[in-house]
């Protein structure tokens, strides 16, 4: 089930106001992608709030909202990980703040 995004930010927390960051995978669609993602974050005690994820004619996409507020890593450490991990299995991934992520792609 989809929620809006503005029914979305109203359940937002506080804690989770400035500690949001967008991941985005794109990759030709294999075998534990979403695993490998997902197990780096649980691992670092993030928490996945919202995912969006399509394959397109055997290409991946995925758009991740996670809160780092409880991690043990920044996020410069997290993109490092990720995108090593990513470059590992041919994907393309960033990890970006909230609020750059807004920014870039504001109308």
């Amino acid at each position: 089930m989809r929620r809006s995004l503005g029914r979305w930010r109203d359940k937002v927390t506080s804690s989770e106001e400035g500690n949001r960051i967008i991941i985005t995978v794109l990759g030709l669609d294999q075998v534990g992608i979403i695993a490998m993602i997902s197990n780096i974050l649980a691992d670092n005690s993030i928490n996945i709030l919202d995912i969006s994820q399509t394959i397109l004619q055997g290409f991946f996409t995925m758009v991740m909202v996670v809160d780092i507020s409880q991690s043990n890593i920044d996020v410069k450490e997290l993109r490092e990980i990720l995108v090593g991990k990513g470059q590992e299995m041919g994907l393309q991934v960033t990890v970006q703040h909230e609020d750059l992520f807004k920014y870039m792609h504001r109308i």
